[in-house]
């Protein structure tokens, strides 16, 4: 015959987890269970008593079940009140920190630089202390007290081109000034003074006495081998703005560009959408390498800020104008010593070339015998020479001429053949240096 047992279990905790109920309600609990106990007469005899627990004494379930129905209600109570409190305060400090509740619990994890952005960073950094900041200052005198004071009338940007004190920058961000002075990456600033310069490439050089750690000089690039689409990088201080960095690339190679000063057409010059505005004249354009390919010096734009049509002097250019006016404070360049009319009033007479408006008698085309544009005693206007070609090149306009002269040296012997009249003639013409300025 069957028996059911009554099994006493006492249940003791050291440390009561939040399901258990605390010391002060521990007491002795008695468990009827609803496994029978065999015994050797009866094994099959089904218990006539359910118990409250479904399984063994021991389970976590069980426990968890007699716990509850156990549980002082003062716990309850309690328990409660702790979870209202903490709800409370929780609200509380979301409250007075003003978060917002969809960033409140967000951690922004570190922003993460490309490849690209990192190389364009590394390379602003180590570029920006060779570019330098450049204030024209201009002599003025008052009208009543008849005193002499400097104000600025312009500012462009430069470049450190040796350890030797050099600085490099465009010819027109300089002219006209009765003192320079220029600006460092520190935000030291020195006077200036004119090494030389070169007006119808629109270079000049200056020099300050700086001390040998403050200067850093550029890496010089080469520009001969520059492809379109190449990616390009400006520095420079447009509207006064120190460092500033644009990016672009390489839209044209080849252009020409005429000097602000003189006219004159600049050659090979480069063109980029890299923005260039007013300020950023003198500064580098750099390669990716973060080399020197060219000077920055004008843009193209009805407005007069960028367009994205800016144009650099080709450093190939620069490097020989810097050599010669380090060395001598001026280049020399031949010239065939003649003064040619605009090309707009040759094409109207419908011929093409170069017109001779003067040709001085102790220049090289008048020593050479070229004949001038004059009147007559009736004041009537006789045509001068008109140049069509150089060495068997054919000139069209001045440009071309320019372009012609540019490939010689001084001394040269070169043979010029011109359209005297209705007659052609050649007349050989030695070039000399062109006459110092002021």
């Amino acid at each position: 015959m069957a028996a059911s047992s009554l099994i006493s279990t006492n249940f003791l905790f050291s440390s009561p987890p939040p399901l258990f109920p605390p010391r002060s309600s521990i007491r002795k609990l008695t468990i009827v269970s609803l496994h029978k106990i065999p015994t050797p007469s009866s094994s099959h005899v089904k218990p006539h008593k359910r118990s409250l627990l479904p399984c063994r004494p021991f389970c976590p379930p069980c426990l968890n079940k007699l716990l509850l129905t156990t549980k002082n209600p003062f716990s309850f109570a309690f328990d409660s009140l702790l979870i209202l409190c903490t709800s409370l305060a929780l609200a509380l400090s979301l409250l007075v920190a003003d978060v917002d509740s969809a960033s409140a619990f967000v951690v922004t994890p570190q922003r993460k630089l490309q490849t690209d952005e990192l190389a364009t960073v590394r390379l602003f950094q180590e570029n920006t202390p060779s570019v330098v900041y450049i204030t024209n200052l201009a002599a003025r005198q008052d009208a009543f007290t008849l005193d002499v004071f400097e104000v600025p009338q312009g500012s462009g940007s430069g470049f450190v081109w040796d350890k030797g004190g050099n600085i490099v920058t465009n010819y027109h961000v300089i002219r006209g000034a009765s003192d320079l002075r220029v600006t460092l990456a520190d935000q030291s600033t020195f006077d200036a003074k004119v090494v030389g310069f070169d007006q119808d490439k629109d270079v000049a050089v200056l020099h300050v006495d700086a001390p040998k750690d403050k200067l850093r000089p550029i890496p010089i690039g080469v520009s001969a081998d520059l492809l379109v689409g190449q990616k390009v990088f400006a520095i420079g201080n447009p509207f006064g703005l120190d460092h500033t960095l644009t990016t672009g690339v390489i839209s044209g190679l080849r252009r020409e560009i005429s000097s602000a000063a003189t006219g004159r057409p600049i050659q090979d010059v480069i063109q980029t959408d890299a923005a260039i505005n007013p300020g950023n004249s003198g500064g580098p354009l750099l390669d990716s390498a973060g080399s020197l390919i060219g000077i920055n010096t004008a843009i193209y734009s009805p407005s007069g800020a960028s367009s994205g049509v800016g144009f650099s002097i080709p450093v190939d250019t620069v490097n020989g104008i810097v050599d010669q006016l380090v060395k001598f404070g001026k280049v020399t360049r031949p010239i065939l010593g003649i003064k040619f009319a605009p090309d707009q009033s040759v094409e109207q007479l419908g011929v093409s070339g170069v017109l001779v408006l003067d040709a001085p008698a102790n220049g090289p085309a008048g020593k050479a015998g070229l004949l001038p544009t004059k009147r007559d005693s009736y004041g009537r206007l006789i045509l001068g020479d008109i140049i069509t070609s150089v060495n068997g090149k054919k000139v069209t306009n001045g440009s071309d001429l320019y372009r012609i002269l540019d490939q010689c040296h001084v001394g040269d012997k070169v043979i010029v053949e011109v359209l005297r009249g209705d007659q052609k003639e050649k007349i050989p013409v030695v070039l000399e240096p062109k006459a110092d300025e002021s």
